[in-house]
């Protein structure tokens, strides 16, 4: 088939056909409805069809019979700083795909612009119209999304970096981190196993899925390992940030215990010859002499002036 054809709800199963086609239905939040539409026209499973309403699943790749369910999550850090995570449901078959995207408020959804771009770009060098190029589609635009997840936190990664070293307050810091933290395990909580779903279509347990599209699967498993070394490496450059955080205020404690201890030494020697000549005894040196006191205050000002240079070339004031 030549180009993109419109087909109603109550035709999908007339439209089907496999060596000329690919059926592709999209559709977000299915009504009941439209997954009994599904169920009757694709002949789909209550099991599947239940599954295509659940957006609480993990990722993985089940087989139905002549068909297949894959549940992939979308992720985007949203404009509010959070990351934001979307079950995508697909279930594909000879020749048909349904594809089921759970919204979310902060998500931006899916480009199925570009994703019809990519199927075109591939069916027109390979001159097919296998579902497998599709599935790839959608993979490739959902594994971008995932790099672009990894350059912002990169981005995070350094406004955090920033922030250790200068004078911004322990608490922001630290709750800058543990927030990044959090995004970083519930990022890899929801990407980590699409390498899994990757690697079981490499290993052909996907039939349709003819040679020439599983060159471009082994591409997106290469990505998708690049995808969680950068995660790891974040992981453990974020937990070297945390420590170099506990590190800087380690150090700024013990300039402030420093600052404290050589300001006690340098008033304790004062308050030492004062608190001696404030003895109630009569038999003092220099108590009934005329310039005793002077003496006494000028004593003082210069042990303090002394304590405050030897402390000053040491560093500690």
């Amino acid at each position: 088939m030549d180009g993109r054809t419109e087909v109603e709800p109550d035709q999908i199963a007339s439209a089907v056909d496999p060596d000329h086609a690919v059926v592709w239905v999209d559709c977000t939040s299915p009504s009941p409805d439209d997954l009994h539409c599904l169920r009757r026209q694709l002949r789909l499973s209550d099991v599947v069809a239940d599954a295509l309403v659940d957006p609480d699943q993990t990722t993985k790749l089940v087989r139905y019979g002549d068909y297949f369910h894959v549940a992939v999550h979308d992720c985007e850090l949203a404009a509010v700083g959070r990351l934001e995570s979307r079950e995508v449901d697909l279930v594909m078959g000879p020749g048909w795909l349904v594809s089921v995207r759970h919204p979310t408020e902060d998500l931006r959804p899916l480009d199925v612009e570009q994703i019809e771009h990519h199927y075109q770009l591939q069916r027109s060098e390979h001159s097919t119209t296998e579902e497998g190029f599709l599935l790839w589609a959608l993979f490739d635009v959902i594994i971008d999304r995932y790099l672009a997840v990894v350059d912002a936190i990169d981005d995070r990664l350094e406004a955090v970096e920033d922030r250790v070293f200068d004078t911004t307050p322990e608490a922001e810091v630290q709750r800058g981190a543990f927030t990044l933290r959090r995004d970083l395990a519930e990022f890899r909580r929801a990407a980590a196993p699409m390498r899994e779903v990757l690697f079981a279509i490499t290993r052909k347990e996907l039939p349709f899925v003819s040679e020439d599209a599983l060159v471009h699967f082994r591409d997106l498993a290469d990505r998708m390992l690049r995808v969680l070394d950068f995660v790891e490496s974040q992981r453990d450059l974020l937990t070297g940030l945390l420590e170099a955080d506990l590190a800087v205020i380690s150090n700024r404690i013990n300039q402030v215990m420093k600052k404290m201890t050589s300001w006690g030494a340098i008033l304790i020697v004062a308050t030492l010859i004062a608190s001696i000549y404030g003895m109630n005894f009569s038999n003092l040196p220099a108590l009934h002499w005329r310039f005793g006191y002077v003496f006494a205050l000028v004593l003082m000002a210069v042990v303090t002036l002394l304590l405050y240079r030897m402390f000053k070339r040491r560093d500690w004031l």
